[in-house]
């Protein structure tokens, strides 16, 4: 069964990944899914998880920003939505 996801991420990394998705022939939902896969697959076994290469794509979806474990997403959207609709 298939289900739709929305994902916020960075326009250029967007660009890049469907450009990306577009000289393997593939379509970027395809290459998600894949990756996604191949991180539920690792769960179980035993892999050295840093001996793993990661490409330099991969690297850059990464924006190296470290959120808050009890960050409230919802209320600082909300509260950004409020202040852009006074």
């Amino acid at each position: 069964m298939e289900t739709k996801l929305t994902l916020k991420l960075n326009k250029d990394v967007i660009g890049k990944a469907k450009k990306y998705a577009l000289t393997h022939n593939q379509s970027l939902s395809r290459i998600i899914e894949s990756y996604l896969q191949s991180l539920d697959d690792m769960e179980g076994h035993d892999i050295d998880k840093d001996n793993i290469e990661i490409s330099a794509f991969v690297k850059s979806m990464s924006s190296g920003v470290h959120l808050p474990v009890d960050l409230n997403t919802k209320k600082l959207y909300s509260d950004y939505l409020s202040e852009k609709y006074k």
